[in-house]
């Protein structure tokens, strides 16, 4: 469940980039993960982080620890924050690396997203699988 103090912060279209919730005499923003995007700053400059980062983070490639494997190239399938009583929820999906026939695994996630979700670090799993 969201916290009620959590603000929603929308783009001009109205399209959700995240929150900014109060630390002290601060605030933080917080993205559609439900990860703090900045550290206790101004509420101006927490709109900025938000801002910033924009949606295209999202379609980026990520990785999925997985304890004594290898991590797992994926993409972001789904993000859906706590409703109400609902938990949320974050679904990623095996990268598939552009190929038709590849097999794919899907996962889900809780939210916020745990830290085992984490984004792919330049050079990291660039390679396909597939051959």
């Amino acid at each position: 469940m969201l916290p009620a103090d959590w603000t929603p912060h929308r783009r001009d279209d109205g399209e959700l980039l995240g929150w900014i919730r109060p630390e002290g005499e601060d605030w933080v923003a917080v993205d559609l993960l439900g990860r703090e995007a900045s550290t206790a700053v101004d509420w101006l400059e927490a709109e900025e982080a938000l801002e910033t980062g924009g949606l295209s983070w999202l379609a980026e490639l990520w990785m999925l620890e997985r304890g004594d494997a290898a991590p797992l190239r994926v993409k972001l399938v789904e993000v859906t924050p706590a409703r109400g009583r609902e938990a949320g929820r974050v679904v990623v999906q095996t990268d598939d690396f552009g190929a038709i026939d590849a097999p794919v695994g899907r996962f889900e996630l809780t939210w916020p997203a745990p830290a085992e979700l984490r984004m792919r670090r330049p050079g990291e799993a660039t390679t396909s699988p597939f051959g």
